[in-house]
């Protein structure tokens, strides 16, 4: 990949957190069509371009010898999707954290505008930055090498970050506008920097993939889900078939 061509990928990337705080009407009810879209698109990616690879990734990781003990050997022949559900189940589990952090002492959800606190906000952002550094590492160690390949994952990871920031606006209010966003911004452009000097083994690299995988697969149903979003199911249902057609197509 030219110099050029991932600083433009990575720009994308990065405006992705920016544009959409400016986007009117991306955190009114019922939910923004665009967003319902952006959902859509980004679990089609998972389902017909993710998951393929973490099968390659799972069959590279199982080629070799298999240890004596029976658990081990389990978990070793699993280990892709057993990272996969990790990285979903990590999520799902930051996601009510944050949410049980913004309830009333008498359990009911704080409508009142306030934000959480400085330490439930670090832990969320943080954990984001650590997801958006992973997909800028990515970018440069991509499975698939061709532009449409390139295309196809910058793309829908755009749209994966427009739906995050939303969130992550609801939950924090201005403080992830005044900060938040930033760190989520330098995060991606670390993890391009890493991936241009750092290589891990092919085994840490699938593993690192199947996490992401269940992240991204986790985040964006989690916003089209809950009856509370209003979501437009026939935006959600055109991004993942158009989406998916294009994938099947090019």
């Amino acid at each position: 990949m030219s110099p050029f061509v991932l600083l433009l990928s990575a720009t994308v990337l990065v405006a992705a957190h920016f544009v959409a705080g400016r986007v009117r009407g991306f955190g009114r009810m019922p939910r923004s069509r665009w967003l319902s879209l952006g959902g859509g698109v980004s679990v089609a990616y998972v389902f017909v371009h993710v998951l393929p690879e973490l099968t390659e990734h799972h069959q590279t990781l199982t080629a070799g010898e298999r240890t004596a003990s029976t658990f081990l050997g389990t978990v070793d022949s699993h280990a892709v999707f057993l990272a996969a559900l990790f990285g979903f189940v990590a999520f799902y589990g930051l996601e009510q954290f944050v949410r049980r952090s913004r309830r009333r002492p008498d359990g009911a959800p704080d409508e009142s505008g306030t934000r959480t606190s400085t330490g439930v906000f670090w832990l969320h952002v943080g954990s984001f930055a650590a997801y958006n550094a992973l997909v800028g590492y990515l970018l440069v160690h991509r499975e698939t090498a061709g532009a449409w390949s390139l295309a196809f994952y910058v793309t829908a990871m755009a749209v994966h970050f427009a739906v995050n920031d939303v969130s992550l606006r609801e939950h924090h209010r201005a403080t992830y506008d005044r900060v938040g966003r930033w760190v989520l911004a330098g995060a991606i452009a670390s993890g391009v920097v890493a991936g241009l000097f750092v290589d891990v083994s092919e085994t840490i690299l699938g593993l690192l993939f199947a996490a992401l995988a269940g992240g991204i697969l986790l985040n964006a149903i989690k916003e089209e889900l809950p009856t509370d979003r209003e979501s437009r199911f026939w935006a959600f249902g055109l991004g993942a078939t158009g989406y998916t057609a294009l994938l099947l197509l090019t």
